[in-house]
């Protein structure tokens, strides 16, 4: 199996117990008392997809572990922290326009998603997986894109089953 095999089982091992522990832990009810502009989120998305887009023609690290850290200021319900965040704002505050309002909690756990997501391809593209970390990427941009343009959140439509799958004991 040699040393490559021992250390690459052992970061797979506790990777798992990483994504195991983000959806065990923080995949509670996303119903929130927060409510936010529902544009913030659309303009994130968008700003995600031409993120992933440069990403993956260029293969820069700093563009994904961005994404990272962005993510993880979203998913941990920190957005003052988050650059995209300030930046869909700033761009709305441009339009006097008023947004119709929803619930902050299924976007949060959806930035959860995102964190795990941009993670996992920071991770495989890290140790030259990079087939992998393509497909994710691909899978990323296609969720970000439906958010984006259509308003359609694939996080908040498989929130249900993540639920009942982290939570079958209590069943």
């Amino acid at each position: 199996m040699g040393l490559w095999g021992s250390v690459s089982g052992c970061i797979f091992a506790v990777y798992k117990s990483l994504i195991y522990t983000i959806m065990k832990l923080q995949a509670i009810c996303p119903i929130s008392s927060q409510q936010i502009d529902e544009r913030i989120p659309r303009i994130n998305s968008a700003i995600t997809v031409l993120l992933l887009v440069l990403f993956a023609l260029t293969q820069h690290y700093f563009i994904i572990l961005f994404l990272v850290a962005d993510f993880f200021a979203r998913s941990i319900e920190k957005p003052d922290y988050s650059i995209l965040a300030k930046l869909s704002k700033a761009v709305l505050a441009r339009f006097s326009t008023t947004g119709k309002k929803t619930n902050a909690g299924p976007k949060i756990f959806a930035a959860r998603i995102g964190l795990v997501f941009s993670l996992s391809i920071a991770i495989f593209s890290l140790f030259g997986v990079d087939s992998v970390a393509t497909v994710l990427v691909v899978i990323f941009g296609i969720c970000a894109f439906l958010e984006a343009a259509f308003n359609f959140c694939v996080a908040c439509k498989i929130y249900p089953f993540v639920y009942k799958f982290t939570h079958l004991n209590e069943m």
